[in-house]
């Protein structure tokens, strides 16, 4: 598990490096599509599945995003803090 936690957290500073490459055109685009995809996963999909891991990656990156933003996500702190997998 703790693996699993380890490759999220390597994989997810490789796309920041990636992302410190690509001009803010780019970025904000990437950001509406995948806006757009969760949108419609959401109206999918009633309960994703999210395991520790997922929470803990979460957990932290939410903790950087202003309180506008976090209103957004469709994990709450009740989601984040839940030690159901």
């Amino acid at each position: 598990m703790a693996l699993r936690l380890l490759y999220l957290v390597v994989s997810q500073l490789m796309q920041w490096l990636v992302l410190l490459a690509r001009d803010s055109a780019a970025k904000d685009v990437e950001l509406l599509v995948l806006r757009h995809e969760v949108a419609v996963l959401c109206r999918q999909v009633l309960r994703p599945r999210v395991d520790w891991a997922d929470r803990a990656v979460l957990a932290g990156l939410a903790r950087l995003l202003s309180d506008r933003l976090r209103g957004g996500l469709f994990v709450r702190p009740a989601t984040l803090r839940s030690t159901a997998g």
